[in-house]
């Protein structure tokens, strides 16, 4: 690898994941990519039918790309969506959603071959694949997120932009970047409020 990492236990990487937006624009060794890559390659799949395809996105027109169709989706509906546009959070999700996207030096594009696996059974293996993608690039100290807000550009325009033959469906973005600052802990409710034992609303 090009940097030495000292990589965290296993628990203290997935109880320190969480999404960031603001990346810095420095490169990233494409040892470290290819590593990324390779952990989202070992995620579980539907009959180890492995239908992913990754589109590493590098070349800065084609972020900025990717970026301006999740700008026209954010202001044609996603912005109204939300409802307290108050909060430090809405402000920088919509400073990212307005162009800070474009900035991540990597994007990868997680993709579906219908050609592998029907577009209706392909959550259960795309999904495992970007939580992979995800922690792989938390344990190399690197800051990333999944968004959809991209797949939703207007007239297909991620699918235009990516040359993506028809059967080749884009389902999830993970902008992959070094943090820009550094975040706290993540925020998150209680087991006891989330989980139930043997059936629903049985105290945990």
């Amino acid at each position: 690898m090009s940097d030495t990492i000292t990589s965290p236990g296993y628990f203290e990487l997935v109880n320190s994941q969480r999404a960031q937006r603001d990346l810095r624009s420095d490169p990233i060794p494409e040892d470290w990519i290819e590593k990324i890559l390779e952990a989202g390659t070992h995620a579980p799949s539907a009959m180890n039918s492995q239908p992913w395809h990754f589109v590493v996105v590098q070349d800065e027109s084609v972020r900025r790309a990717i970026s301006e169709g999740a700008r026209d989706a954010w202001v044609g509906f996603a912005r109204d969506m939300t409802k307290d546009q108050t909060t430090p959070g809405f402000k920088a999700v919509d400073q990212w959603a307005m162009g800070g996207l474009a900035e991540a030096p990597v994007i990868i594009v997680l993709c579906g071959d219908t050609q592998v696996l029907p577009l209706e059974q392909m959550g259960s293996s795309i999904f495992p694949a970007a939580q992979n993608i995800l922690l792989a690039a938390n344990a190399l100290g690197l800051a990333s997120l999944m968004s959809n807000l991209p797949l939703f550009a207007p007239d297909g325009a991620l699918a235009k932009t990516l040359g993506l033959p028809e059967h080749v469906v884009p389902l999830a973005t993970l902008p992959i970047g070094y943090p820009a600052r550094k975040l706290g802990k993540p925020r998150r409710r209680p087991i006891k409020d989330v989980t139930s034992r043997d059936r629903f609303a049985t105290p945990w």
